[in-house]
């Protein structure tokens, strides 16, 4: 069969997910998205709305792409991208390993550091490939119509090399996708950023603003340079994902906020209203993934006797702020520093 006329199943379509499917699906591939009852319910009444900084906006008719909730849609999958945020990733590959062909080809685009191995843990003998997405997706308010996601920054998929076919069935408009000979070093350097994605759910500012506040990128700085004295405790290099080396993160994240601002411009071009996966789970009161992002780093700094005590806070200051239940804490720079 050709690749692209394989059926795609996009396992866990929250955000990512949804824009991922709507994307694959306005391409013209043969993409069922398998969802939570909320996302669903609201497809089917409503239809899909995808749209990006830029300028991209489109709207999928509730008959212009599939949706479940039937984990059974995995029996047709030749491609399952799995989105599920990573304390789902046992669940769904349990899923997966009860519903999907052995010759499906599985796809992690999901944050953190080992969700391709647990899959691959999981899933015998089926192909299991890393991804990493670096861009944000903000998703509509609950109850309005469409559903809308909004791909609220820049930048490119990076699957495994080895599989060109696979990644041409991806590369579509509004997604796309390219492949990279160090998936693990991607990943860390990835994580690297995604430490931001606690400041901003603790602050409840909009990534912009608060990217633009040296304040708070004194702290992400703080984080990172214990991140990266983890990481190099432990033999882990990690790739560089943006503009600037990991090495140098920290140092351009001090710089004053007119230099900063001058310097970092394809950093900042984010839409204003964007804000982290972390700062969305808190408003809608789940399960961050605290635990897969700063909860890492924590292990390796334990295992190799270095110091991180802000991130050891942040973990703390998160998980309070799930156990009550009640959003974003809105903490101002000094709660936290």
């Amino acid at each position: 069969m050709s690749r692209d006329h394989q059926t795609i199943v996009v396992a866990g379509a929250g955000s990512i997910g949804c824009h991922a499917g709507a994307c694959l699906a306005l391409a013209g591939r043969d993409v069922t998205l398998l969802a939570r009852p909320r996302v669903a319910d609201a497809v089917r009444a409503g239809g899909l709305r995808v749209s990006d900084i830029d300028g991209f906006d489109r709207l999928l008719a509730d008959d212009a792409i599939a949706v479940t909730v039937d984990a059974s849609v995995l029996t047709d999958a030749d491609v399952v991208l799995v989105a599920v945020k990573s304390g789902d990733t046992a669940a769904m590959a349990e899923l997966v390993a009860r519903h999907a062909p052995e010759s499906a080809v599985v796809v992690s685009l999901q944050n953190g550091i080992d969700n391709a191995a647990k899959l691959r843990a999981a899933l015998g003998r089926r192909r299991v490939i890393a991804g990493m997405v670096p861009f944000n997706v903000v998703q509509s308010a609950e109850g309005e119509l469409p559903l809308h996601v909004h791909r609220a920054s820049a930048g490119t998929v990076l699957i495994e090399a080895g599989d060109e076919s696979l990644r041409k069935l991806l590369d579509v408009a509004g997604f796309a996708v390219a492949a990279h000979a160090d998936m693990p070093g991607v990943q860390w350097g990835k994580l690297l950023m995604n430490l931001n994605n606690a400041l901003v759910a603790l602050s409840g500012l909009p990534l912009a603003a608060q990217l633009a506040d040296v304040r708070w990128r004194r702290i992400l700085a703080d984080q990172i340079d214990e991140a990266l004295a983890a990481m190099k405790a432990n033999g882990i290099a990690p790739a560089k994902v943006t503009t600037v080396p990991p090495a140098l993160l920290p140092t351009v994240l001090r710089l004053p906020d007119w230099l900063f601002l001058r310097m970092a411009k394809r950093m900042l071009a984010i839409d204003p209203m964007a804000r982290s996966s972390m700062w969305e789970d808190l408003e809608r009161r789940r399960k961050t993934e605290i635990d897969a992002l700063q909860g890492v780093i924590l292990g390796l700094a334990r295992k190799a006797g270095t110091p991180a005590a802000l991130t050891e806070c942040i973990v703390a200051l998160v998980r309070e702020a799930e156990a009550r239940g009640k959003g974003s804490p809105r903490l101002k720079p000094e709660q936290v520093a």
